[in-house]
């Protein structure tokens, strides 16, 4: 995991070996989605977008 400050807040990188990203991403997403909401919420309303990245992609 790695987070980034953008202008309009944060972005967390979150890394997944490319076996397992269908498994954090989920049946029809609800897994991306539900991890979305909850670091949202940790947020306090603050912006912070969450990416799903596989491991070996380089940015």
């Amino acid at each position: 995991m790695r987070a980034k400050r953008l202008r309009k807040g944060k972005v967390l990188e979150v890394r997944v070996h490319p076996d397992d990203l269908g498994k954090v991403i989920g049946r029809n997403g609800r897994t991306a989605k539900a991890l979305r909401t909850v670091i949202g919420s940790l947020a306090g309303g603050r912006y912070v977008r969450v990416d799903l990245l596989d491991l070996h992609e380089v940015r």
